[in-house]
Order: C-alpha cells, then sequence, then structure tokens
C-alpha cells in the first residue's frame, strides 16, 4: 500500500517553459544608486538579470572627461615637457632630431589614446568580467561570464564616481606647477600610502605602498560581497578572488614602475 500511495502522490515536473524565472525588482537606473546604499541586495538583484550597459558607460566618461580634463589644465606645453623628460630619461644618448621625433610620437599617441579610452574601458571590463567568471568557477561559483562582468563593473562604479568627484574638484583649485603629471595618471587624489614617500626617486616602493587605498579597498569589500551573492560562494572563496586579482593587478604595476621609472 505504501508503495501504491507514493506512486498515486508522485507527480511529474512542470515543463521548463512553465517554471517562473527569476523577475529583478530593481530597474537599471535604481541599481546604479542602490549599489551606494544596498550593495548586498543590488547583487542578489544582478544574479537574477546581470546588468552593466549603463554602469560601463558612466566608468568610459569618467575616465575620458578626466583624461581631457587634466590635459586641458595641464596643457600641450605642459605635456610636452613631461614627454620631454620622459624620453631624455629613457634615450640620454639621443640627438635632437631623434629626441623632437620621439616627442611627437608621443604626443600623438596621447591624443588618440584620449579618444579611444572608452574602447580600453569596454576591453577591460570584458577581460575583467571573465576573470571573475573563471575564477569563481574554479572556487564553486555557479554565475556565468555575465555575472562576472557585473561584479567588475559594480565593484568599480561607486569608488570611480566618488573619487572622479573629488578629482574634479582638486583640479579646479589646485595649481598646474603643483601637478605631478606621471603621479596624476591614476588621478590627482592619492588616499593612499604612497604620500609618505617621494614618487620620483622611489617609484616602486611609492607604487607598493599604493596598494593600500581607500577606494581599492571599497572595491574590494565590494566585489567580495558581488562574488558571494552571484555566484553562491562562501565569503573567503569570494576574498581569495578579489585578492588574487588585486595581487595580479599590483604586479602589472610595479613592472610598470620598474620600465618607465614612474609611480604606477
Amino acid at each position: 500500500m505504501t508503495e501504491e500511495n507514493n506512486v498515486s502522490d508522485w507527480q511529474a515536473p512542470p515543463p521548463p517553459e512553465l517554471i517562473k524565472k527569476e523577475e529583478p525588482e530593481m530597474s537599471e537606473v535604481a541599481t546604479l544608486f542602490n549599489i551606494f546604499i544596498e550593495p548586498g541586495r543590488t547583487f542578489e538583484d544582478l544574479r537574477k538579470k546581470p546588468r552593466f550597459i549603463l554602469a560601463t558607460l558612466i566608468l568610459a566618461i569618467l575616465a575620458t572627461a578626466f583624461a581631457f580634463g587634466l590635459h586641458y589644465k595641464v596643457g600641450d606645453a605642459g605635456y610636452r615637457n613631461f614627454v620631454r623628460e620622459q624620453v631624455e630619461k629613457q634615450a640620454p644618448n639621443a640627438t635632437g632630431e631623434q629626441l623632437a621625433q620621439a616627442i611627437d610620437l608621443q604626443m600623438s599617441i596621447q591624443t588618440v589614446v584620449r579618444y579611444i579610452l572608452p574602447l580600453f574601458i569596454i576591453v577591460a571590463v570584458i577581460i575583467g568580467g571573465l576573470i571573475y567568471f573563471l575564477l569563481a568557477k574554479a572556487f564553486g561559483g555557479n554565475g556565468g561570464f555575465l555575472h562576472g562582468v557585473s561584479v567588475w563593473v559594480y565593484s568599480a562604479l561607486p569608488p570611480a564616481i566618488i573619487s572622479s568627484i573629488i578629482n574634479a574638484i582638486v583640479m579646479v583649485f589646485k595649481s598646474v606647477d603643483d601637478i605631478d603629471i606621471a603621479a596624476s595618471q591614476r588621478g590627482l587624489v592619492q588616499a593612499n600610502l604612497s604620500l609618505l614617500v617621494n614618487g620620483k626617486a622611489m617609484p616602486v616602493v611609492a607604487t607598493l605602498l599604493s596598494f593600500i587605498d581607500l577606494f581599492a579597498i571599497w572595491g574590494w569589500v565590494l566585489a567580495s560581497i558581488g562574488l558571494q551573492k552571484t555566484n553562491k560562494i562562501s565569503s573567503g572563496s569570494a576574498w581569495a578572488i578579489t585578492i588574487i586579482l588585486a595581487l595580479i593587478g599590483m604586479g602589472f604595476r610595479i613592472l610598470g614602475a620598474v620600465f618607465s621609472g614612474n609611480p604606477s
């Protein structure tokens, strides 16, 4: 009787088209605001439906606006002097003609880079999202590639917005003579320990000290929350992924400081 009752009580699962799909509670615009005040709930909503287009657009606009703003503030003459110093440092035996050609080339490259900076941001978002996706999978996560992109973008967005606002204010009031172009590539506001050393004299040390950065830590916290919520992994695994990626990024920055002679 028991077996007959179990058989009679069994019901076939509904077909896939009748299974209700989780719908996001927030619009994409609401997500942009809620990531500041409710990151956990925001990433839970992003798990239901990954979104990143508007946030990526904002990141591209902020980066491009800063690049053009810094160039306008310093001017072509200021940038040319900076490029001259870099070329003379790397090629001290260059002739006058070679020096002039190298400077013109670098100035042209910088001009092109400023205009295509949004493309670099998009590529960085794709690569970063792919890395988050693969590392999350390695740690047992069940999210998809678009979840990785969403975590990458939304963990970077709040620090980028706040630092951009502060940088814009500083750029308006700071004297051109006080702007170090090499140190300003990552922003005029250095919220890290690199302030304790002379970046020109010790570029590698300054780069290492910049690892402890308030905006970076904020981004790490958001990334850890995002990886937990979108991939259903533990806090320890999420932090391991975040720290691994941060260390890889720092490694590339140190290499840049070694070869350029400037803090990165």
